[in-house]
């Protein structure tokens, strides 16, 4: 099939990037509309209607899906997309806070570049690359996950309506500081991974990158087929603060407090239920995560 052959489907939330991604939906269209390609544009309204929306139009033929905004679009669209009869394939135009999931696949930050690049891959008939994504419990994932302090920081993060872009999630940390550091005790298992004790968190990364500001897995690969498994031992507040810099460089993996592997399945455990998050969105609390990647298992154009 002809990537021109039908139109495409593009997903938007308004709300993305603190309001940013609305601004951009018309000058999008507009671009769409001198290259000639037909484009069907679906808005969301509220959690979760992205993903549905999703998987409605593909049940209806739609292949290929167009993502505009930040990872929670990307989660959603990645999550409409699974159970699907036919080959479906996504682009992402970034327009949210973090872009993380952008970052890791080398997608243009500049949405109008982003854009016009997307365009010509169409009006080409490129292919689309194969790009690993996760799975945790009955969710997927296509950044990563987080369980203990970055939660926590997403969750209040989630809760700022200042326009200050990456800034918001260095605010988060000093308010979680503020509250101390909570060192939930996990129990982890993977691959040659044994691993009991309290922890600050436990992150499991797709891609290198969170927060947009954060270089928290320097190694980490879409494509390797591998998750990587990062697991800090209890730091106090003021060690948070020292170790900042680090993260935000990739600096960090050869601190003490820092363990890091590789693994394609592991399972951890709680004894009291802790905070989570999937590519950013604050997620139920849980005691219980079971964790794969899924090799090759999304087309992304």
């Amino acid at each position: 099939m002809q990537m021109t052959d039908q139109p495409v489907s593009l997903f938007i939330n308004p709300t993305a990037g603190r309001g940013r991604a609305a601004g951009r939906l018309k000058p999008i269209q507009e671009s769409f509309a001198a290259a000639a390609l037909p484009l069907d544009v679906f808005a969301s309204d509220a959690s979760g209607d992205m993903e549905n929306q999703v998987a409605l139009q593909i049940s209806k033929g739609a292949r290929h899906i167009v993502a505009v905004g930040g990872d929670g679009s990307v989660n959603e669209c990645v999550n409409g997309m699974q159970g699907a009869d036919e080959e479906c394939f996504l682009s992402v135009i970034p327009s949210g806070t973090g872009n993380d999931f952008a970052k890791a696949c080398d997608i243009s930050l500049d949405w109008e570049l982003a854009t016009q690049t997307l365009i010509e891959r169409i009006k080409n008939s490129e292919a689309p690359r194969r790009i690993d994504i996760g799975r945790i419990n009955e969710r997927y994932f296509a950044n990563g996950v987080g369980i203990g302090f970055d939660a926590k920081v997403t969750r209040i993060a989630s809760s700022i309506r200042w326009p200050v872009g990456h800034l918001v999630y260095l605010l988060a940390i000093l308010r979680c500081l503020y509250d101390g550091v909570a060192t939930p005790e996990l129990q982890i298992r993977g691959n040659d991974i044994q691993f009991r004790g309290p922890v600050t968190l436990a992150t499991i990364c797709n891609g290198p990158w969170v927060g947009g500001l954060f270089h928290i897995a320097p190694p980490a690969m879409n494509s390797d087929g591998k998750l990587d498994l990062l697991i800090a031992a209890p730091v106090s507040r003021t060690r948070v603060l020292g170790l900042l810099p680090k993260l935000m460089r990739g600096e960090h993996l050869q601190e003490p407090e820092i363990s890091h592997g590789l693994v394609n399945k592991l399972v951890i455990t709680s004894a009291a239920a802790v905070e989570s998050h999937i590519d950013g969105e604050v997620q139920a609390l849980e005691d219980r995560f079971e964790i794969e990647v899924l090799r090759g298992a999304l087309h992304l154009l």
